[in-house]
């Protein structure tokens, strides 16, 4: 009974700090680049006879959301790297406009595990004037019948040169 009130407890502290985390001011802005930390797969486990761990290959879904209510803003890129640092594609070859509200995503089968563990996006938006800016989120999965695994990551901003 006491270890399920402190996990009880543990999980409710965590909700609240996700949650004053996520209610943090924003500044408007005109633009910006965003960096995403993604991953084509997770090493897990223990390490086998020829001292690699387990590799789970997962799907990524990139969620691009407009979180202004009256503004449209434009993606100009979306350049996927490897683990490595290496180009591996660019996903928006032409300006695309996304509606006030609006969600634009991007797809990485679970069979491409060409960016690694350490494989990122770099997504350019921009805006005629002020906007709220997107929120961006890398959303992995693998979700079998006998396991399951999901886990979301968050873009963040890079700061200008």
């Amino acid at each position: 009974m006491q270890s399920l009130r402190l996990q009880a407890a543990v999980l409710a502290l965590l909700f609240c700090s996700a949650f004053a985390h996520a209610q943090s001011p924003v500044a408007r802005s005109s633009g910006q680049s965003l960096y995403l930390p993604i991953y084509s797969h997770i090493w897990h486990g223990d390490v086998d006879s020829k001292g690699q761990p387990a590799k789970t290959l997962v799907s990524i879904l990139v969620s691009i959301r407009n979180t202004d209510p009256a503004k449209s803003i434009r993606l100009t890129s979306a350049l996927y790297f490897d683990t490595n640092g290496k180009r591996i594609k660019e996903y928006i070859n032409a300006p695309i406009t996304v509606k006030p509200m609006g969600t634009h995503e991007i797809f990485v089968p679970r069979s491409d595990d060409t960016g690694g563990s350490g494989a990122n996006f770099v997504v350019v938006w921009q805006a005629a004037t002020p906007a709220s800016p997107p929120l961006v989120e890398g959303v992995h999965a693998n979700i079998p019948a006998a396991r399951s695994i999901a886990f979301i990551t968050t873009a963040k901003v890079i700061p200008p040169e």
